[in-house]
């Protein structure tokens, strides 16, 4: 498909998802000010956080965590699974049960054992069972609006969560960090739009060169969740197998499997996601493991992180996946917004309903 035929565009995304990638800069930035309009209690002594979701709601926990991990004596954990580790119990643990819908049943598991912990928990959820069962347990209940697919409120997911750290004290001011990432989205975007020719848009080139290829991609650092989030845009924009790597760890194993089968590997593409945060040995990292790609012979390209701060390059990075994602799914000649299969295996577990 001609990615710069942009009445097609309109008649494959009938949901428009392009304009939620549009706005995410303005959902960053309005999640962060809802934050600071929520109840939230005072709460002292908090020596863990366990953030409970899936999928498009558990991203921003994973991104969140990179980002803190700095400057957060607390540990910050993501938990993508049915109710709670052993260590997540008393008041010394606060559960964030994360769930764009409110209905996620692995979320809504580990908010109910959250309870029966006797642990300090918030809700974070468009409504559904989730806000149900908050408002009555009296729980902390933020509720934010947005008409859409969970992967496409990831401003919310992350822009929430960050906004309850700080109020609790658990992370520094990082108003002036999200003002930049925010500005540098902007700036960036500029390039990527639908209306920027392929001859000038960095996102549809890298669309065009994941057609028909086994998309790997790889970052370390506050880049190695973004990693991840471009992996399921790739999957669920796109609808195109993809996976993710992190870096050092990807040179403790993955680095050995690059020989074989040889007949697939020229169909592989990775790409290597950079930021001017890289620790120096991230960015060795980078460069050598690319060059040991390349010798066999798999396409590989550099993703640079944009901005001034940690923040932007985390936020710039998954921005451009984002559209890299979605000019790979015109390309494919689907609609970006409809997962039947992820919607078909949730009507299948509510009617298996194991006890």
């Amino acid at each position: 498909m001609n990615l710069d035929d942009l009445a097609t565009f309109s008649k494959i995304d009938t949901h428009d998802m392009l304009a939620h990638i549009d706005s995410l800069p303005d959902q960053l930035e309005s999640a962060w000010s809802l934050g600071a309009s929520q109840t939230l209690p005072t709460w002292q002594g908090i020596r863990q956080v366990l953030i409970a979701g899936m999928g498009g709601s558990a991203i921003g926990g994973d991104l969140l965590s990179a980002y803190v991990e700095p400057v957060c004596q607390t540990p910050v954990i993501v938990h993508r699974d049915y109710g709670l580790p052993a260590w997540g119990h008393g008041p010394e643990t606060l559960v964030i049960a994360s769930s764009h819908s409110g209905n996620t049943e692995e979320t809504l598991s580990a908010f109910e054992q959250a309870q029966s912990n006797n642990c300090r928990s918030l809700a974070i959820c468009t409504g559904g069972k989730l806000a149900e069962a908050a408002n009555k347990r009296g729980i902390p209940l933020w509720v934010f609006e947005h008409h859409g697919q969970p992967r496409a409120a990831v401003g919310y997911s992350f822009g929430l969560l960050l906004s309850a750290l700080t109020r609790l004290g658990l992370v520094p001011d990082p108003s002036s960090e999200l003002r930049d990432a925010s500005t540098a989205m902007r700036v960036q975007q500029a390039r990527l739009v639908a209306d920027i020719p392929v001859i000038k848009n960095p996102a549809k080139r890298i669309a065009g060169q994941l057609m028909g290829r086994w998309v790997t991609v790889l970052g370390a650092g506050i880049l190695a969740p973004v990693a991840r989030r471009w992996k399921g845009q790739v999957n669920e924009l796109a609808k195109a197998w993809a996976q993710f790597e992190l870096l050092p760890e990807a040179d403790h194993n993955t680095l050995a499997g690059i020989l074989n089968p040889q007949e697939v590997l020229p169909r592989m593409v990775a790409l290597f996601l950079r930021s001017p945060s890289d620790l120096p040995q991230h960015r060795l990292r980078l460069d050598l493991t690319r060059k040991g790609f390349m010798l066999e012979g798999i396409n590989t390209d550099f993703i640079d992180a944009q901005g001034d701060t940690r923040l932007a390059h985390q936020w710039t990075a998954l921005h451009f996946g984002d559209y890299t994602a979605y000019y790979l799914a015109m390309a494919h000649g689907i609609d970006p917004t409809p997962v039947e299969p992820i919607e078909a295996i949730k009507l299948e577990m509510q009617a298996g309903n194991p006890k």
